[in-house]
């Protein structure tokens, strides 16, 4: 019978669109149940946040899917004229970016005769609002637009608190042409294009005559770089978009080959097969930094676009592999491929690179690549009230965040890389996107606008024909071979396999050894106290129960000795550093009872004794309580409660150490320490490894982790709610798979549960499944048993017909009826 009905799913399968649609619905419908109208979802506390504590900035960007009735909402609850501050770059690519893509589909839906009908412009005209009051922030001598304003006062003036800035990022400045072009086009007011043009022009006016290239920041008045490093991610990416773009857009040449001139410079210097490497603008063969930041992820798909597919095939493949390695792509990342920043806040840069590529080429090993993404948002992102940012890809551990990019861009670029031309009611091919995903419509290039718009085009700027040898890639030609692609792919592949041996710390030949090493020291040592006094180094006890040495060379004994010192605290230091970033990363608390099932994952810290959990396959697991005294520093008299628990402790009032024991004396099967520091997290503070307290730590036996106060808050309130928590202790956060020990009666809830995790035609919304949760290993009573049979007949309605659902909703109203005491006990496991 269980074969029969996992054949039912598996038979059926449901295109991985219709997955997509779930998932943003999922995301959608949670931020408009717990957040709407702040800024942003909350997801794991499930709440809004509103930046800055302001007013709603009006993030409309990612509600504009679900035509008629989300427009009549952004039309009632958006108001602008507020007394709020806000990034002109933000604001401008979400909120006049959302405004206008919306404008466009509601007019293409219009004038398809069926939907829409009543549509007048509404949203044009609060377009062009927002955008005269955007508009004081360009009232510079240079062009360049402050990097704030504010929407009600503008820039000048105490009451705007703003307008005191001086720099700001090429990409702030660089990435206004397509929503003010498209506003000024839209409307027949040549304002908002003028000023976006004169923008565009100081900035290429500012290149770097020798290498072409800009650097990442730049004063507003006077035009100097601030920051004089070049690459293609964070601070200067959509610039370069842009200029591609806005030739695409507008159908100007002018545009065209200044990105031409940048591009070849970036091939030149910053390209480096597969990797994209910062330069500096005035020494461009000088390498400004050893990593890379996730945002580069969009360039593969700018050179689709470009038509250079070759090199967008082999920086795609290297992020694939580093992402294949990480789950997602850590924010920053070595040319060893190894973590270099350790969050991702759901970016969908490489999902936007994959789309492109896959139109670019019809491989279906892109598909492949937008599964894994879909996959990992899933088993790794997915909480209950939404998806939650990844503070820690090593580990799995979330953070509480949502960002709207996340949903105006990640779903509907994995939507059109699985759907088919039918499933759009219009040509995608008639837009362009913008750096947020917003559609703007290719018709603009033809649309009335002013000539006296000025242009910057000087003699040295007449156009470089051998520019535009690049349209747009024909693969047939480009890759007679199909297996052209895959031998590209293959070398980067195994690069990415491999790491970069560490060297050995470099020591002179003949400098002698201290007297005591860094490795040998044990602060609880009379001798070893001794040498460092000898050596000039005290030693401070802090409450945390970490030590802190410091050396005074005018304190040592004699200047040998002061020497010896020396060495011994690099010698400390190097052993921080090693132990920090090699032996002891960060370790995961996730939460895998009722109602969280593994979901929500918390960043922890390790400690240098007791359990190595990257040691252990399956980690440890088991519920928690609160251990007394919750310092843990005595002997625990609540042992019957701790005995084959994971004890909950407070930092401070003794060595960590010594908690350890206590705990694991009352019959703990492992401990968390919670800060003592209120406020304090791990989005501010870095994780440290808990210490030993001087002495032979081998006694020790159970794994022992900490958590800042508020990860430590989210388990606490967890276990207030819901009294019984259970938790796993890993090195990372495991497979959010369900195992459950099942009556032959609970099958059929068991086959309800498998098809929601599956997803289904979402024209039907899905019905919850919680209730399996609540009842699965417990006796299934009647009430239990007709709901879920209730939600059966919805779902087998949605996926086959209602006439197969009535035929399988009375065979399993029998099966039950009869089946009052099964014997038989199976032990099922699924994702």
């Amino acid at each position: 019978m269980l074969h029969t009905l996992l054949t039912c799913v598996c038979v059926f399968p449901l295109p991985i669109r219709n997955q997509v649609v779930e998932m943003f619905d999922h995301a959608y419908q949670n931020y408009m149940d717990h957040a709407y109208p702040a800024d942003e979802l909350m997801p794991l506390t499930c709440r809004g946040r509103v930046r800055g504590l302001e007013p709603s900035r009006g993030d409309i960007d990612d509600a504009l899917g679900k035509a008629k009735v989300l427009t009549e909402r952004v039309l009632s609850d958006v108001r602008l004229d507020n007394d709020i501050v806000v990034s002109v770059f933000e604001t401008n690519i979400r909120v006049l970016g959302g405004l206008l893509g919306g404008h466009s589909m509601a007019v293409m839906l219009k004038e398809g005769g069926q939907h829409m009908q009543w549509y007048q412009d509404e949203l044009l005209h609060m377009a062009k609002d927002l955008g005269l009051r955007l508009l004081p922030a360009f009232n510079t001598s240079s062009g360049l637009p402050y990097p704030r304003v504010n929407l009600k006062h503008g820039v000048r003036g105490p009451e705007t608190r703003t307008g005191t800035e001086t720099d700001t990022c090429t990409a702030c400045a660089g990435t206004i042409i397509l929503e003010f072009a498209a506003l000024s086009r839209f409307t027949g007011d040549p304002v908002f294009e003028a000023h976006a043009r004169r923008a565009m022009d100081f900035l290429w006016e500012k290149r770097q005559r020798n290498s072409n290239l800009v650097g990442t920041t730049i004063n507003i008045h006077s035009g100097e770089w601030v920051r004089r490093d070049s690459g293609v991610g964070a601070g200067i990416d959509s610039y370069y978009e842009y200029l591609l773009k806005a030739y695409i857009l507008l159908g100007d040449d002018l545009f065209l080959q200044r990105f031409n001139i940048h591009y070849a410079s970036i091939m030149k210097y910053i390209s480096q097969p597969p990797l994209l490497l910062d330069v500096h603008i005035h020494k461009p063969l000088l390498p400004a930094r050893t990593w890379m930041d996730s945002l580069l992820a969009f360039f593969p798909g700018l050179q689709v676009l470009k038509g250079d597919i070759r090199p967008a095939i082999e920086t795609h493949e290297m992020l694939y592999q580093v992402t294949k390695k990480h789950n997602f792509l850590p924010e920053a990342f070595t040319t060893d491929f190894r973590v270099h920043w350790a969050q991702h806040p759901l970016r969908p840069e490489f999902a936007e690179s994959t789309y492109f590529l896959y139109k670019a080429t019809g491989d279906p090993y892109y598909l492949e690549a937008g599964r894994t993404i879909l996959d990992n948002l899933n088993r790794f992102a997915r909480v209950p009230c939404g998806f939650a940012a990844m503070k820690d890809v090593r580990t799995g551990s979330h953070e509480d965040r949502m960002d709207s990019f996340f949903l105006a861009e990640m779903f509907k670029y994995l939507f059109l890389l699985f759907a088919d031309s039918e499933d759009l009611p219009f040509d995608v091919e008639d837009y362009v996107f913008t750096t947020e995903a917003h559609l703007l419509p290719l018709s603009l290039s033809t649309a009335p606008h002013a000539s006296s718009i000025p242009s910057n085009r000087t003699s040295e700027e007449e156009l470089d024909d051998s520019n535009f040898d690049w349209t747009c890639p024909n693969t047939r030609l480009l890759f007679p071979d199909p297996a052209f692609p895959r031998n590209l792919r293959e070398p980067i592949r195994s690069a990415v396999d491999k790491s970069c041996p560490r060297p050995a710390p470099y020591r002179e030949p003949g400098m002698g050894r201290p007297p005591l090493r860094a490795q040998d020291f044990m602060a609880n040592n009379p001798e070893h106290l001794e040498l460092l006094r000898r050596m000039g180094v005290s030693l401070i006890h802090l409450k945390d129960g970490r030590v802190q040495l410091v050396q005074h060379a005018t304190q040592a004994v004699s200047a040998v000795a002061a020497e010896d010192g020396v060495r011994f605290m690099q010698e400390m230091m190097e052993l921080s550093s090693q132990q920090q970033k090699e032996q002891l990363p960060p370790r995961a608390i996730q939460i895998v009872s009722h109602p969280f099932f593994g979901r929500v994952v918390l960043t922890a810290g390790p400690a240098q004794f007791g359990t190595d959990l990257s040691k252990s396959s399956t980690g440890v697991r088991g519920f928690v309580t609160v251990a007394e005294p919750y310092s843990g520093c005595t002997e625990i008299t609540n042992a019957e409660y701790v005995q084959g628990h994971i004890a909950l402790l407070q930092r401070g009032q003794c060595m960590f150490a010594e908690k350890a024991r206590h705990v694991q004396k009352a019959g703990a099967i492992g401990g968390i320490v919670i800060d003592d520091n209120e406020g304090s997290s791990s989005d501010t503070a870095p994780l440290f490894q808990m210490a030993g307290d001087g002495r032979n730590t081998d006694d020790v036996t159970l794994p022992l982790l900490f958590l800042f106060h508020k990860e430590g808050n989210i388990l606490l309130e967890a276990l207030k709610e819901y009294r019984e928590v259970e938790v796993l202790l890993s090195d990372k956060a495991r497979d959010r798979g369900v195992t459950l020990s099942l009556d032959m009666t609970a099958l059929y809830v068991l086959f309800v549960c498998v098809c929601c995790l599956a997803g289904y035609d979402t024209t039907c919304p899905p019905k919850p499944c919680d209730s399996v949760y609540m009842v699965s290993g417990k006796k299934l009573d009647s009430i239990c048993i007709w709901s879920a049979c209730l939600d059966f007949i919805h779902l087998c309605t949605c996926m086959y017909s209602a006439e197969f659902a009535v035929k399988q909703a009375v065979k399993w109203r029998d099966f039950f009826t009869t089946a009052k005491k099964p014997k038989q006990r199976l032990i099922i496991s699924y994702k």
